[in-house]
């Protein structure tokens, strides 16, 4: 009985370690900007609470080792309370990143954002910006980093200025050098 146990509680720490390792690899990937990071982090942080939920009900889809022993409903809980305490460890590290996601949501999704919660500086490029057609099509065209450095440098002096500031959180800004 106890030969089990400890077999359930290596197959859930090998498939959670799978998992960390993979946002690991995503997180040092080239290239990658803070905004990046963020989306991938607030993303695994939603997976482990789906995966403690689902530990809970003995669903184990996302866990190919685990699914393969006889688990008890037992260690089952125990496992998702692994998972609720290392989702609120991520929640806490990166408190700094969820202050900012607003800006990061700003920056991915300029034609989307509410123009009346910005800051005042870029409300009047956001509203040309929405209304300009040639510019939504190139938003949906060209990967973010491309699309703000194509933007006319004196018709969105702010916006790219804003965008700057972000790109370099944690990044090169490779496309300071592709003025308009």
């Amino acid at each position: 009985m106890e030969s089990d146990e400890w077999v359930c509680d290596f197959a859930f720490a090998v498939d959670i370690m799978q998992k960390l390792n993979e946002l690991n690899t995503k997180l040092q990937g080239k290239g990658i900007f803070a905004h990046e990071l963020y989306l991938e982090v607030k993303a695994f942080q939603w997976k482990l609470g789906l995966f403690a939920k689902q530990l809970n009900e003995q669903k184990f889809i996302h866990f190919p080792l685990l699914k393969t022993q006889s688990v008890t409903q037992e260690s089952s809980d125990n496992y998702s309370s692994k998972l609720m305490a290392l989702q609120k460890e991520f929640i806490r590290r990166f408190a700094d990143f969820k202050a900012v996601e607003g800006l990061f949501d700003l920056l991915n999704s300029p034609l989307a954002c509410d123009i009346e919660t910005t800051t005042e500086e870029l409300q009047i490029e956001l509203i040309h910006l929405q209304a300009d057609n040639s510019l939504k099509m190139m938003f949906e065209s060209k990967p973010l980093l491309e699309f703000y450095a194509s933007l006319h440098s004196k018709k969105f002096q702010n916006l790219k200025k804003f965008a700057r500031k972000m790109f370099v959180l944690f990044a090169s800004t490779d496309f300071l050098h592709h003025e308009n």
